[in-house]
Order: C-alpha cells, then structure tokens, then sequence
C-alpha cells in the first residue's frame, strides 16, 4: 500500500530546486499482538514475522521516503513485517530524485533506482566486507553516506516517542496504514513546528 504524504514545495512555500532533491529511504517496524487468546483464536492473517538480529518480530513495516533536505516524509508503503525493504523502494520514490540514500538493505538496486528515478545517482551504502578482508575507502564513504541517511531515523523516532505509536491499532494493513498516513502528516507538523509557528500554523 502506497501514499504520498507531501511533497513538491518547500516549507517556504517555494518550490524546491531540481538539483537539490533527493529522498531517503527506510523501515520501522510496528509490533503486532503475537497472541492467538482473541475470538477468532487466531493472529492477524496480515501481519507476519522477521527476524531482526537474533530477535523475531511480528507485524508490520512501515517504509517511508524523505526529503534529503527538509527531513519531510513524503511517502509512505505499509507492508507486513516479513517483505524485504528493497521490494518497496520504487514505490517511495517521486522520481524527481537527483539522490537516493538507503542502508545496505538497499543495496544492489542501481537498475530499480533508474527506472523509478532516471536522473538520479544511487547513494545507497555498500557492502565493506569481504570474508576477512575489510575495504576500508567502501566503509568511508559508508560512514560519510550516515550522516545524511540519519534523517531518516527522525520521523520514526517522533512517531513511536513522541505519538506512541509502537504498536498497530487495528487488524488488518489498510486500517493500519490509513492510521500511519494521518500519523506521519502530523510527524512533518511536529518536526517543524519552530518553523511554522511564526507562520500562524
């Protein structure tokens, strides 16, 4: 499932220049009752599980594509917890990018990245080890990629500290997404409330 949330002009209400887009992409996930002591006797039939770590999860993931600039979400994907992050990635994209920024579960995508975004340079990190060997120019530039793909982390941040939106409300994904939907407008409001507050927002 798919939404655009808002995008195309800056908070300054100006367009924003073409040189200067670029999205960055990543996932959440939102936990789900494991349980089975409901009516139904049953879970969610929606939702599935992942392993993180050494940890499984169960429920949903929440994939989002911000703006590299603003730190604006301006898209949203919702799917169940066990699909790879990479098989979303068109979809958060407006295809305006000049750059894509993803973690290394983006990797290897340079072809998809293309056809959803002609013009853009694919700034995904890469892989900087090799068996024993560690390319330590790969993990640079790695290191380098983070500081702008930290943006990313903010909205999540603000969506599970801030509005406590740790857990799913509802059964079922649509439900759910139209919640994170309205979720993340509000997310953007609150990440730049200093700025639009002079504004009378």
């Amino acid at each position: 499932m798919r939404q655009d949330i808002g995008r195309g002009q800056s908070l300054s209400g100006q367009p924003r220049h073409p040189h200067r887009l670029g999205t960055i992409v990543g996932a959440t996930i939102i936990h789900a009752p494991s349980s089975t002591k409901n009516a139904a006797g049953k879970r969610d039939p929606e939702m599935h599980q992942t392993k993180k770590g050494n940890q499984w999860y169960f429920g949903l993931k929440a994939h989002i594509g911000v703006d590299s600039k603003e730190g604006i979400v301006h898209s949203l994907c919702t799917s169940a917890a066990s699909v790879a992050d990479k098989h979303m990635l068109p979809d958060l994209l407006h295809g305006e990018e000049r750059k894509v920024w993803g973690d290394g579960a983006y990797e290897g995508q340079r072809e998809v990245i293309r056809k959803a975004a002609p013009h853009a340079q694919d700034m995904t990190s890469r892989r900087a080890r090799y068996k024993q060997i560690v390319d330590e120019l790969q993990r640079r530039k790695n290191r380098t990629k983070a500081r702008v793909r930290a943006k990313v982390k903010h909205p999540f941040r603000i969506l599970k500290r801030v509005f406590g939106f740790v857990n799913v409300r509802f059964r079922g994904l649509k439900k759910n997404h139209d919640h994170l939907c309205a979720a993340f407008a509000l997310v953007n409001l609150y990440k730049h409330r200093k700025r639009l507050a002079p504004l009378g927002a």
